[in-house]
């Protein structure tokens, strides 16, 4: 079979015809079809609290001196996240947030907790006088520092090993 003198669309047709009847490969002519995929997600704005004890260690009520320690808060928050932290009272019987109370069986001592070195902002919940610590997260560690000081002039509280616990809250 001899091809002559074909041209354009003829000629494809009749090599396409002529590889089929020898059995030869023919190219296969492809469609393709398109589509988008949505993707998506909602970042949750979140915090994390951890804290490490204030120790104000031994107290020599005698002295006559204030006792002054600190302890700290670790806050994590998702970036820009704005967030604030509060404490309550504590256990002690006759706590405030003015003059905290840590228990030694019925003994008391008397303490408070700042929100700034010179102790003169007292930490709270934001009622009264009271004051909060305040950030806007970043997605990192934020570390704040909690001051404390037991007041001179309580001769009277018997040697003992005194505690309490303060609960703290982060709200954002």
């Amino acid at each position: 079979m001899l091809i002559t003198n074909l041209t354009g669309a003829r000629a494809t047709g009749a090599l396409l015809l002529a590889a089929a009847a020898f059995g030869l490969p023919t190219a296969a002519s492809a469609a393709t079809v398109g589509s988008s995929l949505g993707v998506n997600a909602t970042v949750t704005a979140n915090c994390t609290i951890s804290t490490t004890a204030l120790a104000f260690g031994n107290v020599n009520t005698l002295s006559g001196s204030n006792v002054d320690g600190t302890g700290g808060l670790s806050i994590t928050c998702t970036s820009g996240t704005g967030w604030s932290a509060s404490a309550g009272v504590g256990g002690g019987t006759g706590a405030t947030f003015a003059s905290r109370k840590m228990a030694f069986g019925s003994e008391l001592l008397n303490y408070s907790l700042y929100t700034d070195s010179a102790r003169s902002s007292v930490w709270g919940d934001g009622t009264g006088s009271t004051a909060l610590f305040s950030g806007t997260g970043n997605g990192s560690s934020q570390a704040v520092t909690v001051y404390g000081r037991v007041p001179s002039g309580q001769t009277s509280v018997p040697a003992g090993s005194y505690a309490d616990t303060v609960a703290v809250t982060v709200t954002y």
